[in-house]
């Protein structure tokens, strides 16, 4: 029953987004694969986590959009997800959901919470740092960048990033409450208190932020606009083909989100762990 309740309420919120054009099509059939999965293996902890992240993203990449249109154009992403974005995002969340209900750990909620902190973080200092007024600059040289350019940090930004990432150890917390700590059939969820929660996904959330901004930095793929001379992470710009520029070929945006999600989950699992001792 978990399952098909799962699948029906992952399947409504997906195709209302789809109608939204916060998902493109291949983006809903995932969402709905992946919410069922996130409630069929675990619970309300799980889904309503992995509901806060994509309800709060998909306002805030229409808030406002027509300032952003221009700075979309550059990213290898916009705010219409598909499928790979949605499997970035909530990959590595889901892997840790079904590890939870293979071999019920503390260690789970940990990696989870700190995964989902950190794209959480990502998306919101994306979206709120494309509004600002002022440049962003390097995170590298700390010179001032292009708008949109991959390594580029803001105050705005780096401000909704940990605000996103501390969301998201709050909302464990009250999720957590609500579900008496339990989980198929368990009581092993991890008891921290409300700050604790807080600290885990404050801090593991804006270091994988920060991770993502470093990567995009260095290693990301990205390529230049023969016609404008932008540097841009998108194959076509200005209606012809980009060269490559710099980074690792197979460095993806989404390779990028994976790789600092991952390590924001092993950081809240570091975090935590300590505050417990």
């Amino acid at each position: 029953m978990d399952w098909i309740i799962g699948a029906l309420g992952a399947l409504l919120v997906s195709t209302a987004a789809y109608r939204k054009s916060s998902l493109s099509l291949s983006g809903m059939i995932a969402a709905t694969i992946m919410g069922m999965v996130y409630y069929g293996a675990g619970d309300l902890f799980w889904f309503g986590i992995l509901l806060l992240f994509f309800i709060t993203s998909s306002i805030f990449s229409k808030f406002r959009g027509e300032r952003k249109r221009e700075l979309e154009k550059s990213y290898a992403k916009s705010g219409r997800r598909d499928a790979g974005q949605v499997f970035a995002n909530g990959g590595l969340g889901m892997l840790a959901c079904i590890g939870y209900a293979i071999w019920p750990d503390p260690v789970w909620a940990y990696l989870f919470v700190g995964t989902m902190a950190a794209v959480t973080a990502d998306t919101w200092a994306t979206e709120w740092g494309g509004l600002s007024r002022k440049l962003p600059r390097s995170v590298l040289t700390w010179r001032q960048l292009p708008a949109g350019t991959s390594g580029g940090v803001s105050l705005l930004g780096s401000t909704a990033s940990l605000a996103g990432a501390m969301l998201i150890g709050g909302a464990a917390w009250l999720l957590l409450r609500w579900t008496d700590g339990t989980s198929t059939g368990t009581s092993v969820l991890p008891a921290l208190s409300l700050w604790q929660w807080l600290i885990v996904g404050g801090i593991s959330g804006f270091a994988g932020a920060f991770a993502d901004s470093l990567l995009g930095a260095t290693i990301q793929r990205m390529n230049r606009c023969p016609e404008c001379g932008k540097s841009v992470e998108v194959d076509k710009h200005c209606g012809v083909d980009t060269v490559p520029l710099r980074g690792l070929r197979w460095m993806s945006n989404d390779a990028v989100n994976m790789l600092s999600s991952l390590a924001a989950g092993l950081i809240a699992w570091g975090l935590a762990s300590a505050l417990l001792i």
